[in-house]
């Protein structure tokens, strides 16, 4: 077998040599090494970012924090000062009732008095009711001055006005329109199930 001998070789190939051995050196450790560590810290780059982004939203948050608990301490505020004028439910009926007595107090002839369906919101209930009236032009204004002078919200909508066939000096017209009141609609917390709370059993006494 033929000994090969660095020494023996000529100069300008032991420095080929040495220049292929360096370039694949290098080229190895930036494969196995370098890149890796360039894609990791790319990677991390990017996850950093992202870090400082949610920090930045969550520090605009937290800076607008006052003005939202002060928003709500407005809208909660607003929400008493509506209380006294929203019925509940319990007197719901009572003040469309009342709607009815302002008719007739303002000399207006009742010929239909039907509740409509109830509309629900999210604080509150809508409860309308069609009313079929006769009656002139000045009972009706007495109406419509009474029903904004009520203590409680009534809108009055749907206001049709038709000429009475044979009129006479206090009817003169029919009139259709539908009353419409707003109660306030309390939030219930949801009934437990008091048939699937089990207690736990009693450990027995440990035996000595």
């Amino acid at each position: 077998m033929a000994n090969f001998s660095l020494g023996k070789m000529p100069w300008q190939a032991q420095i080929g040599l040495f220049v292929v051995i360096s370039l694949a050196g290098a080229g190895a450790f930036f494969n196995f090494y370098e890149l890796p560590q360039q894609k990791a810290i790319a990677a991390k780059s990017v996850e950093l970012s992202a870090i400082r982004g949610r920090i930045s939203k969550g520090q605009a948050t937290a800076r607008q924090l006052p003005e939202f608990r002060a928003q709500v301490t407005e809208l909660e505020a607003r929400l008493e000062s509506l209380k006294p004028i929203l019925p509940d439910e319990r007197d719901a009926g009572d003040l469309l009732r009342r709607v009815q007595t302002l008719a007739v107090q303002s000399n207006l002839v009742i010929r239909g008095f039907r509740p409509q369906a109830i509309n629900v919101k999210e604080l509150h209930a809508e409860w309308p009711i069609s009313l079929q009236l006769e009656g002139n032009y000045h009972n009706l204004g007495l109406f419509l001055d009474r029903v904004s002078k009520f203590p409680r919200i009534i809108n009055i909508g749907s206001l049709t006005l038709a000429q009475r066939e044979a009129p006479t000096a206090s009817v003169t017209m029919t009139i259709t329109c539908t009353a419409t009141t707003f109660v306030l609609v309390e939030q219930k917390a949801a009934p437990v199930d008091t048939k699937k709370a089990k207690k736990a059993p009693k450990k027995a006494p440990a035996k000595s």
